[in-house]
């Protein structure tokens, strides 16, 4: 069994440890092979605690300081300060978590939706965030920066991690009105389909929200459908009508 952890980094949040790992290195098998680290899946729970393990090890973090919470596609977002408990921070339904704490790890799990990780070095400030489209539509990433700044971070830069992309975003209609709704100018996220539904561009969208924030903001480039070996993905697992699917990880700390 392959047990070599594939993480990925990227520049611009360099000097903070950060990684959105890959399906790559895990302990779980069938429809969750590799590095399925959801607690909500139906995966086999010590192989979710295995793998959680060793992404908390890789960030150099004990596995009860890989601080994570209950996403429910809020626009809600957890401070976790000195002396607060992560196990019940985990069982708090919020999409965002902020700290200036050194000795914990921030993540977040994701299957198409943006995983976002940010930072302010400088001003010792971490976050991650689940922005899939109603979280982000709603202001999840807006939330999270505004905890980062109630912190003391003045200057964050973010990147958004491996997510589904355009090319393999089909919605519906009224998905776009629900967005042309709130800003005719979105338009400028959805295309064409090949059939006849509009495709939807959540990173793009992602990355003009941060940038809106005042975040200087990337995305990876890695698209999840698209890469199999590499990525877990809903909408993938869903089109081969598959009972269940993997989530992937994102991690940063200070």
């Amino acid at each position: 069994m392959q047990t070599t952890l594939e993480i990925l980094t990227h520049p611009n949040l360099h000097g903070v440890k950060h990684g959105f790992f890959t399906r790559k290195g895990g302990a779980s098998s069938g429809l969750f092979s590799g590095l399925n680290c959801g607690r909500r899946s139906t995966d086999q729970t010590d192989m979710v605690a295995l793998n959680r393990a060793r992404v908390a090890t890789a960030m150099g973090v004990s596995a009860d300081a890989l601080a994570t919470v209950k996403q429910v596609h809020s626009a809600d977002v957890i401070t976790l300060r000195d002396g607060d408990d992560i196990p019940t921070v985990a069982n708090t339904e919020a999409d965002g978590i902020v700290t200036a704490r050194r000795d914990v790890a921030l993540a977040v799990l994701t299957a198409d939706c943006q995983p976002i990780l940010l930072a302010d070095t400088d001003a010792g400030v971490i976050g991650a965030c689940h922005a899939g489209w109603r979280g982000a539509l709603d202001g999840i990433i807006e939330a999270t920066v505004g905890a980062m700044r109630d912190l003391g971070a003045t200057r964050i830069r973010a990147v958004i991690g491996p997510t589904i992309s355009q090319r393999a975003y089909e919605v519906g209609h009224d998905f776009m009105d629900s967005f042309l709704a709130e800003d005719q100018a979105y338009d400028r996220f959805f295309s064409g389909g090949p059939n006849g539904r509009p495709m939807f561009d959540l990173p793009s969208f992602g990355l003009m929200r941060l940038r809106d924030a005042g975040v200087e903001a990337e995305w990876s480039g890695h698209c999840t459908y698209s890469d199999p070996d590499k990525f877990f993905s809903y909408r993938r697992a869903t089109h081969e009508g598959k009972a269940d699917y993997g989530r992937l990880i994102s991690a940063i700390r200070l």
